[in-house]
């Protein structure tokens, strides 16, 4: 066989050091990239050593250092988000609702009737290592406890208190039963709050439902009206009655205080009158006759009269002489 000048010689042991080499290389780049794990804001980190639990969830912030090759195995859990359970309905989907969803929203009541209840319930992880190892599936075994405790609660209840005045006593009585079960059961899950989205009477009896919601509003505000009514005249009355007794009080004291003054000004007259008699019944006599002349009285046509102011009037001695020029009488006349 001729041998060729050009030809490629392989060297077995070069091929086989290039191949480990590489891949030495490669274990070397993935253990280094496994080797190494990012804590975000909001997160827990459950570290489990050949399967193991080793301690304390990883809380702090930043890059952290974990054995490669699968020895250390890194589940992070969300623990600052606000999850939704939700019952009876899927706000995601706008298609009518499963047979399994309508299922779970039919609750029977205390007095035997059946009520359609949708509600969610909000949570988040409090304890990121109960709720991934203490319970098999923690989201399903919180979803059956949300089940359970509302079939409970709404079955203490009637038809009526379900779907008018007791929504909120049934959701504060829910949270707090479920809180309760959860803590029990050690699922690490801490409820914000439950709320009832809609609840509605069975579909066979739903219009009669809503027309006796219909006339018990129209009840309602009948009453209201009525009583503002009753609140307007009676308050009305009262004030006016207020304001009658207030005026009467007035004119008593007004009266008592005339009659005082009467009193006190005849006392004065009297005491006058003992101390100089003529005087003092001349001078009554002259502020009588004053006050008649300055006056004069006209009927109303009515019954009654009516006071007018009359001319002037000027009196005198018919003995006095040299008074006229003083008096002006023309203008007087004027």
């Amino acid at each position: 066989m001729a041998d060729f000048p050009n030809e490629i010689r392989i060297n077995p042991a070069a091929v086989n050091k290039l191949i480990v080499g590489g891949v030495v290389v490669l274990l070397v780049g993935f253990g280094v990239m496994s080797s190494f794990y990012k804590i975000n804001p909001g997160e827990h980190a459950i570290v489990l050593r050949l399967g193991r639990y080793i301690g304390n969830p990883v809380v702090e912030e930043g890059l952290k250092f974990n054995w490669p090759f699968g020895i250390d195995r890194v589940t992070k859990v969300k623990v600052t988000e606000l999850r939704k359970a939700m019952f009876g309905f899927d706000e995601t989907s706008a298609r009518s609702r499963t047979p399994a969803q309508r299922a779970a929203a039919q609750i029977v009541t205390g007095d035997l009737n059946i009520a359609d209840v949708q509600w969610f319930t909000q949570y988040r992880v409090e304890k990121a290592y109960n709720y991934l190892f203490k319970v098999l599936n923690a989201e399903d075994t919180f979803q059956d406890m949300n089940e359970a405790v509302m079939r409970e609660v709404v079955g203490d209840r009637t038809i009526n208190e379900v779907l008018t005045v007791g929504r909120t006593e049934i959701q504060d009585e829910v949270k707090k039963t479920l809180q309760e079960m959860v803590n029990k059961y050690e699922l690490g899950i801490m409820i914000t709050q439950v709320i009832l989205q809609d609840v509605y009477p069975p579909e066979s009896v739903k219009e009669s439902w809503n027309d006796v919601n219909k006339a018990q509003q129209e009840k309602s505000s009948m009453i209201n009206k009525a009583e503002a009514e009753k609140n307007t005249v009676i308050y009305k009355a009262i004030g006016e009655a207020k304001r009658t007794i207030l005026d009467a009080e007035g004119y008593a004291i007004e009266r008592e205080n005339n009659a005082q003054g009467d009193a006190d000004l005849f006392k004065q007259v009297f005491s006058a009158y003992q101390k100089a008699p003529e005087i003092t019944r001349k001078r009554i006599y002259l502020e009588t006759i004053g006050k008649v002349l300055a006056t004069q009285q006209r009927d109303d046509g009515e019954g009654g009269f009516v006071v007018d102011q009359g001319p002037r009037k000027i009196i005198m001695d018919e003995d006095a002489k040299g008074l006229l020029p003083l008096l002006n009488l023309n203008q007087e006349a004027k």
